[in-house]
C-alpha cells in the first residue's frame, strides 16, 4: 500500500494510491496516518479494504507529510562510504547518528526556506524507514517486523549552521524548519522486494546532482534498527532517515550552495518523487 496525508497544513487527512495513482479518502476507516495506525493489526485491516470503494479525492489536493507526529526523527550520517569521502570525512566504525526537529518536518512538495542567515544550504536524498511496532534492544532478525514501511527523505542541511556553528553535534544545521519533506507516500514493506537495491536521484534546476542506490550503505536498514534500538526505544511512527549518497552541494569543487528560487526534484524507485522551490526567509 502506498499511504498518504492529503489536505492543507494542519488539516490532512489519511488516504491510499490506488493502482490509477488516484487518492482514496481513508478518513471512514482511520483517523490519520501515525503511530496509532501503523502497527502490523491496523495496517492488515487497511490491506483488505476494496480501494475501489473508497471515495476518490478530486481536485489534485497538496499532499502532506506521510507520517503524522512522529515522536522521534533520527538521522544516519555518513552512511555511504563516497559520500563520507567527498565530504572529508572517515569511514564510520559505528552509525553517525544525529536527530532533526519535528518541526523542520513537511510535505514532499512544499517550499524549503532558507533560515535566517543561511550561507550554505544543501541538499540529501534519504530513504525513511518507518516505525510500526515498538523496538528495544531487538537483533536485525527481529527489526523488519518493526518496520512500516519505507518513504523518501530530503534531508536539507545548513553547512554554516552544521559544520562552521555546529561543533560536534549536527542538530543545528538539520533542525531547521522545512529541512524535513517526506513523503509522498509511506510504501508499506510488503510492497518493496528488496529494500536494500532501489536506485535512487536528486537533481537541482533540471541538473542530476546525486544519483545512488540502497545497495552501497554501509549500515543497511535492518542492522540501523536493531542498532538504534539498543540506545532507544523506537516507537510507532518514528522515522529514521539513513543518509545519503554522493553528490551534495558541500562535496562539489567548489561547493554549490542553493538558492531562493531553486527547484530540487528528487525520487526513490518504488517509493515516488519529491519536488521543492527554495524560498526566502520571510520577512
Amino acid at each position: 500500500m502506498k499511504l498518504l496525508r492529503y489536505g492543507e497544513p494542519g488539516g490532512e487527512k489519511p488516504g491510499v494510491l490506488d493502482s490509477d495513482d488516484r487518492i482514496r479518502d481513508l478518513s471512514a476507516h482511520i483517523d490519520d496516518i501515525d503511530g496509532t495506525t501503523l502497527s502490523p493489526e491496523s495496517l492488515s485491516k487497511l490491506s483488505a479494504l476494496d480501494l475501489n470503494q473508497l471515495p476518490v479525492v478530486a481536485n489534485n489536493p497538496r499532499i502532506g507529510p506521510c507520517v503524522s507526529k512522529p515522536g522521534k526523527f533520527v538521522a544516519i550520517g555518513l552512511n555511504y562510504s563516497d559520500h563520507a569521502k567527498e565530504t572529508g570525512s572517515p569511514i564510520p566504525d559505528e552509525p553517525v547518528v544525529f536527530y532533526k526537529a519535528d518541526t523542520s518536518i513537511c510535505g514532499p512538495n512544499d517550499n524549503v526556506i532558507q533560515p535566517k542567515g543561511s550561507t550554505k544550504l544543501d541538499w540529501e536524498i534519504e530513504i525513511g524507514i518507518v516505525i510500526g511496532s515498538m523496538a528495544r534492544n531487538i537483533t536485525e532478525a527481529q527489526a523488519e517486523a518493526c518496520i512500516a514501511g519505507y518513504c523518501i527523505v530530503n534531508d536539507v542541511s545548513e553547512r554554516s549552521f552544521q559544520i562552521d556553528r555546529g561543533g560536534s553535534q549536527w542538530s543545528k544545521g538539520k533542525g531547521c524548519d522545512t529541512f524535513g519533506p517526506i513523503g509522498p507516500w509511506m510504501v508499506t514493506k510488503d510492497d518493496i522486494d528488496d529494500v536494500q537495491n532501489l536506485d535512487m536521484w536528486l537533481n537541482v534546476n533540471g541538473e542530476r546532482m546525486q544519483s545512488g542506490n540502497t545497495s552501497t550503505m554501509i549500515f543497511q536498514c535492518h542492522y540501523l534498527v536493531s542498532y538504534l534500538s539498543d540506545f532507544m526505544t523506537l516507537m510507532p511512527g518514528d522515522i529514521i532517515t539513513t543518509g545519503t549518497p554522493p553528490g551534495v552541494g558541500l562535496g562539489m569543487t567548489p561547493p554549490r550552495w542553493l538558492q531562493p528560487g531553486d527547484v530540487m526534484e528528487l525520487g526513490i524507485e518504488n517509493l515516488g518523487n519529491q519536488k521543492q522551490t527554495v524560498v526566502a526567509f520571510p520577512d
